[in-house]
């Protein structure tokens, strides 16, 4: 058995932090370590234990809870089975019988009268849809919590909904107005399922990032036989030491080595970096990249949740489970929030009979009123959703952080470390300057021109952009363009004439100057300028204002670097 192997299941049936908690206290009571409970994926987790036995007991007692476990099957969606009604649902049943008793509440006390809603009776069946409602979403809840030992706020809600319903059905039947709060019990209800529906509506979205990420993931691929052949194949079932095909355009199936050819690969969902980099044989590639330029064979080294992509997938699913100190200490007081309340509220009764006098519905009353203002606790709800919501914004604007705690540590950061190319600057480049020492603009252009559409590198592609439109139209001899990578285009005319477009030797003031010569004389010079990119002034500002240190580490010449950073 390997060391720290992990237990993953499918679990159905959770919808809010409550549910999470509530199998998370379960397992760990079953002497189960490093449990992880989301319930923004339904996915539960936990170290194998020693003993099968343990893995049954913790199957058991999940489903004792009222949930489902699908281990290897697929999740079905929390709310699907049968005639089970979704969070949606239930939130729109709510508000079409709760919006007349709010309503009239609120006519009342402006001293409008509605003859219909002023029979208890009325009210009654309009409260009523809604209390089974909270009965079968927060008192399940609440016993189940109850039943795994420990009180979470759902308690608090269906105690104070009870209390706010018992309290008017026994107004109805003393045929006392001042006792009804049927409108008071609805409310409660419907507003928490609010709350838990855009809680639930807001950690969905937030599994999008989980789902971009998976979605650069290679469906085919193209296996190089033992004979030489190519066949397509599902690349899921690729193995290690595979050998694969891989052309301009297509992503790299899964990890490897490059063994055949050399390519031209952005790596921009791994590294954040704009620019291609060129892979050759013995080169590392990565599953998800993509082959802007060349063709090669690379051999498998690692196949699916070994691949680094599968791995970011993890880490990003692992972040939403990740808990900040702020968060442990709100779970900490969540513990013991819902016994202090409903000992308060016991209080807040006796103190009013006994102590000051109060007619009995009024202390009950008093009571009620306590646990109604603490049953949609914030603190609760409010502090586990902003950081699963947090980390998921991040991972969909391509930052990964390691887990929650990690986004508490933001705060705390004093120095920050740029890379230049693509992260400050765009990686597309403009012409600043162009001179002809030695030639006609327009044939040198031309002949830039020719040279460059030969090559799938950033600057060839930005110089071709650049000299569109100023080759004039005097004909050209048919060149043959050769690129060597790190060296630059090298092209012979018909003539034997030998052209080159290389790395100009006096290149300065932070530019990129690419010198095209013909047998060594010197017909035009283009100097590039990566460009700004938009927001980073502006970031690098705010840093500063906020008393944090910036710096760039960049591997290009140090002219280039300074002028980006006085920029």
């Amino acid at each position: 058995m390997t060391k720290d192997k992990k237990i993953e299941w499918e679990v159905s049936g959770m919808n809010c932090n409550n549910c999470a908690a509530n199998i998370s206290r379960n397992l760990q009571k079953q002497g189960l370590e490093e449990v992880n409970v989301n319930f923004a994926t339904g996915k539960v987790s936990f170290k194998e234990p020693v003993r099968d036995l343990v893995i049954d007991q913790a199957r058991l007692s999940i489903e004792g809870l009222g949930f489902q476990v699908h281990a290897g099957e697929e999740n079905p969606d929390a709310d699907s089975p049968g005639w089970q009604l979704g969070m949606k649902e239930k939130l729109m049943l709510s508000l079409i019988f709760t919006l007349p008793l709010f309503l009239y509440h609120f006519l009342m006390m402006a001293g409008v009268h509605w003859p219909l809603m002023e029979n208890p009776v009325t009210q009654l069946l309009l409260c009523l849809p809604v209390y089974i409602i909270g009965v079968w979403h927060f008192g399940r809840s609440a016993y189940f919590s109850l039943k795994g030992g420990a009180a979470n706020m759902d308690v608090l809600i269906f105690i104070g909904s009870t209390a706010a319903f018992v309290y008017s059905v026994i107004g109805m039947i003393l045929a006392e107005p001042d006792y009804l709060f049927f409108e008071t019990a609805a409310t409660i209800i419907t507003l928490v399922l609010l709350g838990n529906w855009m809680e639930h509506r807001a950690v969905k979205q937030t599994t999008t990032a989980i789902e971009e990420l998976t979605s650069l993931q290679v469906d085919c691929a193209n296996l190089v036989l033992p004979n030489g052949s190519v066949r397509e194949v599902d690349a899921a079932k690729l193995v290690v030491e595979d050998r694969v095909q891989i052309n301009e355009g297509d992503k790299v199936p899964t990890d490897g080595i490059l063994v055949e050819g050399d390519l031209y690969v952005d790596e921009s969902m791994i590294t954040g970096e704009g620019m291609p980099v060129v892979r050759k044989k013995g080169s590392i590639l990565t599953g998800g990249t993509i082959v802007v330029s060349g063709n090669g064979i690379f051999r498998v080294s690692a196949v699916g949740k070994d691949t680094v992509l599968s791995q970011i997938i993890q880490l990003v699913e692992q972040a939403q489970i990740d808990k900040p100190e702020i968060q442990q200490l709100a779970d900490r007081i969540s513990g013991i929030f819902v016994p202090a309340v409903l000992l308060i509220a016991l209080f807040a009764v006796g103190l009013g009979y006994w102590v000051l006098d109060f007619p009995f519905y009024r202390s009950v009353l008093n009571g009620i009123a306590v646990l109604v203002i603490s049953c949609p606790c914030a603190m609760g709800l409010a502090t586990p959703t902003a950081v699963m919501v947090g980390v998921g914004r991040l991972a969909r604007d391509g930052i990964l952080v390691k887990g929650g705690s990690t986004v508490e540590t933001l705060s705390k950061i004093v120095h920050f470390v740029f890379d230049k190319t693509g992260v400050l600057t765009t990686g597309d480049f403009r012409l600043k300057k162009a001179t002809y020492p030695g030639s006609n603009p327009e044939e040198a252009n031309a002949i830039a021109f020719q040279m460059e559409q030969k090559s799938s590198h950033p600057i060839a592609k930005s110089l071709v952009r650049a000299l569109t439109g100023q080759t004039g139209t005097a004909p050209l001899p048919q060149l043959s363009v050769e690129e060597r990578r790190g060296v630059g285009l090298i092209a012979v005319d018909d003539q034997m004439n030998q052209y080159r477009l290389t790395a100009a030797t006096h290149s300065k003031n932070g530019v990129n100057a690419i010198a095209l010569t013909r047998n060594d004389d010197i017909l035009a010079t283009y100097d590039l300028e990566d460009e700004t990119r938009q927001g980073a002034s502006s970031l690098i500002q705010y840093l500063e204002k906020a008393k944090k240190k910036t710096y760039i580490l960049s591997g290009d010449r140090e002219k280039r670097v300074e002028k980006v950073a006085k920029s």
